[in-house]
């Protein structure tokens, strides 16, 4: 494994144990050279997939993207780092648990929707708002109602 801040092929594993829920190993190195430490995960590699679009565009699947809209929802919220983290995980796996090549957005927004309305109900109705793509604010408040109706 090279190194990230001397850039040395020579790295040598000093503690290995497992992470994620035992989905994947966590490496603690060290460099022969520099003498810095960092940390390496190994995860195994999953079929790839493929996301459907809504105008029928195939893109390869991306965790990142799930993750920036999830941070941007919960955007100055009281959800820590580790509640989303664990969240894109959850979805994550349930992604890959469906065993399909091929996925349309949709299904991944309808899960990621439902994890985010568990997480925060401020952060569920921002997301709400992109997802749903509200025309006006009658559907805004429509689907606004429907959290407080929950909450009773």
């Amino acid at each position: 494994m090279k190194c990230p801040f001397c850039g040395n092929e020579d790295t040598r594993v000093i503690d290995s144990r497992p992470a994620d829920e035992n989905t994947s190993i966590r490496r603690r190195r060290v460099c022969d050279t520099c003498s810095k430490r960092f940390t390496t995960y190994e995860k195994v590699e999953t079929i790839p997939l493929i996301i459907i679009k809504k105008d029928n565009v195939r893109e390869p699947y991306n965790r990142a993207k799930i993750e920036t809209s999830i941070l941007r929802a919960c955007h100055k919220r009281p959800v820590s780092a580790a509640q989303i983290t664990k969240v894109v995980d959850e979805i994550e796996t349930e992604i890959f648990n469906m065993e399909q090549k091929e996925i349309p957005s949709k299904e991944i927004g309808e899960l990621v929707i439902g994890k985010v309305r568990e997480l925060d109900q401020v952060a569920y109705v921002r997301f709400a708002s992109v997802y749903r793509e509200f025309k006006d604010v009658e559907t805004f408040m429509e689907e606004l109602k429907k959290v407080l109706n929950q909450e009773e």
